[in-house]
């Protein structure tokens, strides 16, 4: 009978070591902010085990105290006393008599090491992972009660840690809570497991470049900017606004690069209404100018702050380099997005053999997502902004039908030229070291 008994306090023990590593599992791997979720809802144990996760020197010093001391008691029973009764079984075969003892000690403690395995951790911890904000809360306040109970304990078994993590020269890391890569991780979670729609985790994405790009990403380029000259008749420009199919346009006087100002069609008619001539001058309303190397952020706290929701950029010379609107900063977050006057313009086809026809102009940013590739060489100085500035930059010329570059696996062709300007670029993959080529002249 006594030996049923030590049974049961060994067994008593394997499950409260359970409860230990559940605990400390559980609250280490709860997310905070659920738990911060529950705490404002009133969960006195969620705001336990919030304070329990952002101090956990005293909480895992308890639960380790506790571990120990099971294991410590645990072997103790075992080895005494319930190894004693199985020394007996092992006497009655006369090959293994003389090894009883230490047969049935090594019997027991496999035996209470693999029951403390399973029970007293792994299935434990299993347990923590799949509700651990729940459990967390259930167990904060029992823990943080037996971590005042051992304090004197606690307290030495802390400053200790802390003695030595200072003599190793190891401190607490200075990362942030959480970072942008860890939302994205679980945005991508939330998307596999159908919480978000892709749509959604598309947009999310292109937020998150928001804070990367540079105004010189969005703008529309200088060579496709549609300016009206002041000194052409009214007919003649007005032509040129219906056919653009746009509804604001810079106008210069005499020299495209005098900008004097912006005027919008609906601006114009206004004025045509009332019978102002010339219409289109007395349009004009002030230029609003931004740097090209303005943070994309940066710009739409601009836009809210003057009312505006097109700015002319200019580099560092003054000079326009090109235009970019609000419309601009909304395709990058969602696409490309078509006025129904606008025609689709495809700047990426896929071939049949799998590679990529791909316009010249079209933004490094979306050839990276297109070709999954991390980073292209100069790109972080700000070297280039397009496919066709990329190539220019490797080739450190302009290019002729022909030329190409190797980065990686994948080879970039230009196809076709435009005057000075890439026109067409065939994108293949190709198996070697990096390098270029050039075509026929």
């Amino acid at each position: 009978m006594s030996y049923l008994i030590e049974i049961a306090i060994i067994v008593i023990l394997i499950v409260f070591n359970g409860i230990f590593a559940m605990s400390e599992f559980a609250i280490v791997s709860a997310r905070k902010a659920r738990l911060q979720q529950r705490a404002e809802k009133g969960d006195a144990g969620a705001a336990t085990a919030l304070a329990l996760a952002e101090s956990p020197t005293s909480f895992l010093s308890t639960i380790q105290i506790g571990i120990t001391l099971v294991g410590i008691l645990a072997g103790a029973f075992g080895g005494a006393t319930v190894a004693a009764g199985v020394v007996p079984f092992f006497q009655e075969i006369p090959a293994l008599a003389p090894y009883s003892q230490v047969l049935s000690i090594t019997l027991v403690v496999l035996v209470i090491t693999y029951l403390t395995l399973i029970f007293g951790e792994l299935v434990p911890k299993r347990i923590a992972l799949t509700n651990a904000e729940t459990i967390a809360s259930t167990v904060a306040r029992p823990m943080r009660l037996l971590s005042v109970v051992a304090t004197p304990v606690v307290f030495v078994l802390s400053r200790s840690t802390e003695a030595v993590l200072k003599v190793m020269g190891i401190r607490d890391a200075a990362e942030p809570p959480v970072t942008e890569e860890e939302i994205m991780m679980m945005l991508e979670e939330g998307t596999r497991a159908g919480v978000f729609e892709r749509s959604e985790l598309h947009m999310l994405e292109g937020v998150f470049d928001l804070d990367d790009r540079r105004v010189e990403s969005l703008m529309t380029p200088r060579p496709h900017i549609v300016a009206l000259d002041l000194d052409d008749p009214d007919t003649e420009n007005l032509r040129k606004m219906v056919q653009s199919g746009r509804s604001r346009f810079p106008v210069y006087e005499g020299d495209p690069d005098n900008i004097v100002g912006m005027v919008s069609v609906k601006k114009v008619m206004a004025k045509m209404e009332e019978g102002t001539s010339p219409a289109i001058r007395a349009a004009v309303t002030e230029p609003f100018f931004v740097p090209e190397g303005l943070q994309v952020l940066k710009l739409i706290e601009a836009f809210k702050e003057t009312g505006l929701n097109i700015a002319l950029v200019t580099d560092e010379y003054g000079s326009v380099q090109g235009l970019v609107t609000l419309h601009d900063v909304l395709e990058a977050i969602v696409g490309d997005v078509r006025t129904l006057r606008e025609r689709a313009e495809v700047g990426v086809v896929v071939r049949e053999d799998g590679s990529w026809l791909i316009d010249g102009s079209t933004a490094v940013e979306n050839i990276k997502e297109i070709l999954s590739v991390d980073v292209f060489p100069g790109e972080e100085e700000g070297r280039y902004h397009s496919l066709a500035g990329l190539i220019m930059y490797v080739l450190e010329r302009i290019p002729r039908t022909g030329d190409y570059i190797e980065l990686g696996n994948l080879r970039y062709e230009v196809v076709d030229m435009d005057g000075n300007r890439v026109d067409k670029v065939l994108v293949t993959r190709v198996a070697g070291e990096p390098g270029v080529g050039e075509g026929q002249t």
